[in-house]
């Protein structure tokens, strides 16, 4: 598609020319078509071109107990099939494992030592002594024996000079059979007269079991078969089961047409399409397909993808289309890439970024984005149990009795385990998904008791496609910015790809040369950790592992592979930013890695526990970061009466055990900065200004522990508590305020409830007594105020914390003589109350009472009218009048000659259990007016504000007083 772009055309790829050969393609027409070759380009050869005549052979045999054992038995077999058929030419045995490969050569060369000097793989003697010459120059001993009977191998795990040396011997005719892997049919031209495959199955290591062959590598391996200058006919033999031998007998005939199989995972190649900026709109979509051999081969036969046979063109464009538009929706809607509103743009987002990225199936990656929020590190093993990518494992019925023998688990080995409907271990395995679970439990135990090839197998597979799957669980929840997923899933994707949990006992077998005997021997001695190693005696290792000399050191320079050693700290500093907590985060590398030919990387991770959410994240190579490197975290400090764990994590990115944590608690601090040793300290705050006009603060703050108390400051400040008690404001002129404390309170005398004071920098801690004390001293100074109209746009005075309204003078009587009723009425309903916000139907009771009250009284229609107003005052009915302020002195100076005397600090109860219990009385006609005008008013206030003074209580002192009062 990309070839058929104008731009393509002016590139200087456009002169390249492609020849496409092919020896194992039936339908060579339509793959012309797919590759949009001209008629004259498509050059077809058939068997009569071929130099050397090929001859086909297929042997069935019984199958064994397991693949495994079935290609080990077909060994016993090749000496006799070289003898009838190979006539002493050259003959390549093909084994499908390099270790199968050496294994066939040994057998051959102790069938052939059995026949001394008459060795049929040796012609002359001359041939012999060049073998014997040449075996001394071989590095491999194995191999130095094997030449000398004229047998080789051949594989990946040579060296590459024992390599072009067995290829040297075997192209001259001194070594007359080579064994090897069918990976030298691809790149090596060591042709041979007579081919022999030795089983037509190979271990796939991703699928985890053995699978047949696929029939473009078996006609691989038959070509190499007949040699041009040599022979005039090849001859090919194929070791296979009786059951399969029929697919093999017309293999060179070419019978079996190439079909697509793009359609069962279309879902994922159309993301990598839009990931790669291939496909950027729907129409490109459908070109896209439509330049697919898929597309190619519906219009040849439908029928074999779900289609009609007989159906015109267009039908099968416009089904195309279709499929297109369905698999766009569906990555719409699990959000893998973005689609603007008509359907037609297609942009890549991260989730189907990170799908191509760790190839991924569909669905896989759909289990990832349903993980839960707080995702586990057993959420996410049973996501990977249910991935795609290891559907094929199934549950074999002889597999049941030990499966259920592991979940068992009597001796507590696994961590976690099946359970039934009772949160019980289940007594027997029935899914594929739970023989998943229990073999990757048993498997990450470090010592599993699965010995069995299959399931071995199995579990091999589980770990090397789980950890891929976590690696992306990873990523996703790096992007999701989920603190909890990322963690676990980073976790659970090391121990997949070491095999063990982060607590195993045998974590040293993470080190090179240490398996599960060394790491055993290790544990007796008591060194199961990389520290405990590093200081262990290498003679003493040598002891219990019962090795020689100088094994001890060799297990101690293991260490080596080990990251660079660093340490992490991470502490709270001062911010000057109000409202916010900064943290730094410092990594030093105190130890250099001694080992530099691998990389190693660590995950630096921020979070929060309470909210579940990373605020930093960085991924950081351990050998060259800048040290110390340091890091600065900004975050809103913690709601009212609350806190924030904030965690710091360094994840290496392949050893377990050896990963850094950091914890710090961010603890409220109060309006005054006072912390309180034990538990919540409750803050009153006034602030002292000229024009008070305190605003209602919807935020709640939590105190510091009481480690931190002390070290409170005035600059770290981030919550006042307030209360918004009016409207309006008053003039400066009209309403004084007055410093209610002047002197310091120690401490350490306070007891029952307690209040505190902000002004400026210092922090005064008051009592009642405190405040009887004070006012006695300010009612001989106070001001002869004369009456005067008092602006109804004014603000209260907070420090007295009254509402005075200013009424008029002929009123004045009235309102005395309807106060005087109020003496024999139940005081309960006029305590200094608070009605917080939580409980509107108790604050509408107490509205009503007052309303009644003053009803009563036989207040006329419009004092009524005024005093209901008082209750449920509107803003733009805010020109009600108040008394003159000379009667708040007048009443102060009367009540400081009455205070009681406290001798011992005694505690005032809670404004909830006053109202309960009456113990606030109030004295004083004088007062029962202020009950008539004010009360209802400041219910109306404070009930606003009951939700932080019920948690914080900072008014205690003030309110004991004015109660008095």
């Amino acid at each position: 598609m990309i070839s058929c772009n104008p731009e393509m055309k002016s590139s200087v790829l456009a002169h390249v020319r492609f020849l496409s050969v092919s020896a194992t393609i039936p339908n060579i027409e339509d793959v012309a078509e797919w590759l949009m070759v001209p008629v004259q380009g498509i050059k077809r050869f058939g068997e009569e071109m071929r130099p050397v005549k090929l001859t086909t052979k297929v042997f069935g045999y019984t199958p064994a107990k397991n693949d495994f054992l079935f290609e080990k038995r077909l060994q016993n077999y090749i000496f006799d099939l070289l003898m009838q058929y190979s006539r002493g030419k050259s003959a390549l045995v093909f084994c499908s494992t390099r270790k199968g490969a050496q294994e066939a050569a040994q057998r051959l060369a102790q069938m052939a030592m059995t026949f001394g000097h008459s060795n049929p793989f040796i012609k002359n003697r001359e041939q012999l002594e060049r073998l014997r010459e040449v075996s001394l120059s071989c590095t491999d001993k194995q191999m130095q024996s094997y030449i000398l009977y004229g047998v080789g191998y051949h594989n990946g795990g040579l060296a590459a000079k024992d390599r072009n040396l067995i290829e040297s011997l075997f192209l001259s005719g001194d070594i007359q059979v080579l064994c090897t892997t069918n990976t030298l049919a691809h790149g090596i031209n060591l042709p041979a007269h007579t081919v022999i495959i030795k089983s037509t199955q190979h271990f796939n290591k991703e699928k985890g079991l053995y699978l047949e062959y696929d029939r473009s590598m078996v006609l691989q391996m038959c070509g190499r078969a007949g040699r041009p200058p040599f022979d005039d006919t090849g001859l090919v033999i194929i070791m296979t089961r009786r059951e399969t031998v029929h697919l093999y007998e017309n293999l060179l005939n070419g019978c079996e047409t190439v079909e697509s199989q793009l359609l069962s995972c279309i879902t994922e190649h159309l993301t990598a399409e839009i990931v790669q900026l291939t496909v950027s709109d729907i129409t490109r979509a459908i070109e896209w397909m439509k330049c697919s051999y898929l597309y190619v081969r519906m219009k040849k036969c439908p029928e074999n993808y779900a289609i009609q046979k007989g159906m015109p063109t267009t039908r099968i464009e416009k089904h195309l289309q279709e499929i297109c538009v369905q698999k766009v929706n569906e990555l719409s809607q699990y959000h893998m890439i973005w689609t603007d509103e008509d359907g037609f743009l297609l942009k890549p987002l991260e989730p189907g970024k990170l799908m191509t990225k760790y190839y991924l199936k569909f669905d896989t990656m759909k289990h990832i984005m349903l993980a839960p929020s707080s995702c586990s590190i057993e959420d996410a093993l049973h996501i990977v149990c249910r991935a795609e990518e290891i559907a094929w494992i199934q549950l074999r019925r002889n597999e049941k009795k030990i499966l259920n023998d592991i979940n068992t688990d009597k001796d507590g080995r696994l961590r976690f385990h099946i359970l039934g409907d009772k949160g019980k271990k289940k007594k027997r395995i029935q899914t594929r998904e739970e023989k998943i679970f229990v073999l990757a439990n048993d498997c990450l135990t470090g010592d599993p008791l699965v010995h069995e090839l299959s399931m071995s197998q199995d579990m091999n597979s589980v770990c090397s496609n789980g950890c891929r799957i976590a690696k992306c669980m990873k990523e996703y929840f790096f992007y999701k910015k989920n603190y909890k997923g990322a963690f676990n899933s980073t976790l659970l994707a090391k121990c997949l790809h070491q095999k063990l949990w982060d607590d195993s006992p045998y974590l040293l077998k993470q080190l090179p040369g240490i398996g599960m005997v060394t790491a055993k021997a290790l544990l007796s001695m008591g060194v199961r950790s990389f520290e405990t190693l590093s200081e262990a005696d290498p003679r003493k290792i040598e002891i219990v592992t019962g090795r020689k000399y100088p094994f001890g050191n060799h297990i101690k320079e293991s260490l080596s592979s080990l990251p660079a050693k660093v340490e992490m700290k991470m502490e709270e500093t001062d911010c000057p930013r109000q409202g916010k907590s900064k943290l730094v985060i410092t990594l030093t590398r105190l130890l250099q890695s001694l080992q530099f030919t691998k990389r190693h990387y660590a995950d630096m991770v921020v979070g929060v526990e309470e909210d579940n959410l990373i605020i930093f994240h960085e991924k950081i190579r351990l050998d060259d970061f800048p040290s110390p490197y340091s890091a600065t975290i900004l975050l809103s400090s913690p709601p009212q009466q609350g806190k924030l764990t904030v965690k710091a994590d360094l994840i290496f990115e392949d050893f377990l055990g050896i990963d850094l944590h950091q914890k710090v608690i961010l603890m409220k601090e109060s309006g005054s900065n006072v912390v309180h040793k034990h538990g919540m300290k409750h803050i009153s705050s006034i602030a002292h200004t000229k024009d008070m006009c305190v605003i209602k603060d919807d935020n709640k703050g939590r105190l510091p522990p009481p480690a931190e108390q002390k070290k409170a400051s005035i600059a770290d400040i981030d919550y006042v508590p307030s209360f918004n008690l009016l409207d309006e404001e008053f003039e400066e002129s009209k309403m004084p305020s007055f410093k209610l404390v002047d002197e310091d309170i120690d401490e350490d005398k306070i007891c029952g409830s307690t209040a505190m004071l902000v002004e400026d920098d210092d922090c005064k801690i008051i009592t009642e007594r405190t405040v009887f004390d004070h006012i006695r001293k300010k009612a001989k100074s106070l001001p002869i105020l004369a009456a005067s109209n008092v602006d109804p746009q004014c603000s209260p005075s907070l420090e007295t914390l009254t509402l005075i309204r200013k009424r008029n003078r002929e009123r004045q009587l009235e309102l005395d003589s309807a106060i005087e009723v109020l003496d024999d009425m139940d005081e309960s309903n006029f305590h200094w109350n608070s009605v917080s916000p939580a409980e509107p139907r108790k604050a509408e009771q107490s509205r009503q009472v007052d309303k009644d009250l003053i009803s009563k009284c036989n207040i006329n229609t419009a004092d009524a009218t005024s005093s209901a107003d008082l209750l449920d005052p509107a803003p733009e009915e805010s020109t009600s009048k108040a008394l003159a302020g000379e009667r708040i002195f007048e009443h102060i100076r009367k009540k400081a000659t009455n205070f009681p005397v406290l001798e011992t600090p005694f505690r005032i109860p809670s404004p909830e259990s006053c109202l309960a219990k009456k113990e606030l009385q109030c004295q004083g006609s004088d007062m029962k007016q202020y009950y008539s005008t004010v009360l209802p008013k400041r219910q109306r206030c404070f009930s606003q504000t009951m939700g932080e003074i019920r948690e914080a209580e900072s008014c205690l002192g003030f309110k004991s007083v004015f109660s008095f009062l």
